[in-house]
């Protein structure tokens, strides 16, 4: 079975505090040595938009602050990649066909961005279609989605089931929000609906959480499925 998890830079690497790189490195080789094919792309955080925002005052155009951020994804993976040892990949793996080559040899690849103009959300959404992955993990500073951004409506409700056009309207409707935060971006959304990937969002900042969902399809967060409905034990099992 392939599984690709996403982890958010700032559920990774906050404050680069070391111990939590490798209590999220303990999760993936907990779940490697169940014989889990993985993947993981690791994203960049505050880190990368304080980089890019100084570079952005510097007069940098949009094209060149992608890729200062794919650098600073680059860099969260190479501290993953150092906390996993001898099961991952020796460097960030920067292709999609690198994750599917590397898998093959038996590596977990670790991957940042990969192109400008794509989150490593679109990045974690892409490589889970090409290696055929059956699960999606987005391990989010936030517990899963909601009808709209909690940090601005009140109101907002927990989703714990909903299909991929579900989870589009409701990014759609959140990114109009000024200053909102989606827990995925439309174009990863899009690609889940395209390829019908399995997928969960959940607070992956403990990453007992991240086993717990993909072992035994626990978790507190939001499943999109193609039926919109919740399975608690992973379909393989």
């Amino acid at each position: 079975m392939r599984v690709v998890v996403s982890i958010g830079g700032s559920v990774l690497a906050p404050d680069l505090d070391e111990s939590v790189v490798q209590g999220h490195a303990d999760a993936i080789e907990q779940l490697d040595a169940t014989g889990i094919d993985l993947g993981v792309v690791v994203g960049g955080g505050s880190v990368a938009r304080e980089y890019i925002e100084a570079a952005r005052n510097l007069g940098e155009n949009e094209i060149a602050l992608d890729d200062i951020g794919i650098g600073v994804t680059r860099l969260n993976a190479r501290l993953l990649i150092a906390a996993l040892e001898d099961i991952a990949a020796p460097a960030p793996i920067e292709s999609y066909q690198g994750g599917l080559e590397a898998m093959r040899r038996g590596d977990v690849p670790v991957l940042g961005g990969v192109t400008p103009g794509q989150t490593t959300d679109a990045v974690s959404a892409a490589l889970a279609e090409y290696v055929e992955a059956d699960l999606l993990v987005y391990a989010t500073s936030v517990p899963g989605v909601f009808t709209a951004d909690p940090d601005e409506d009140e109101t907002a409700r927990h989703i714990e089931a909903m299909t991929p056009q579900e989870l589009i309207d409701v990014i759609v409707d959140t990114e109009l929000v000024a200053g909102s935060s989606a827990p995925v971006d439309l174009l990863a959304a899009k690609l889940i609906e395209r390829s019908g990937m399995r997928t969960i969002v959940l607070d992956g900042t403990d990453p007992d959480r991240i086993v717990d969902a993909v072992l035994r399809g626990d978790h507190d967060g939001t499943d999109v499925t193609a039926d919109g409905t919740r399975t608690m034990l992973p379909e393989w099992q």
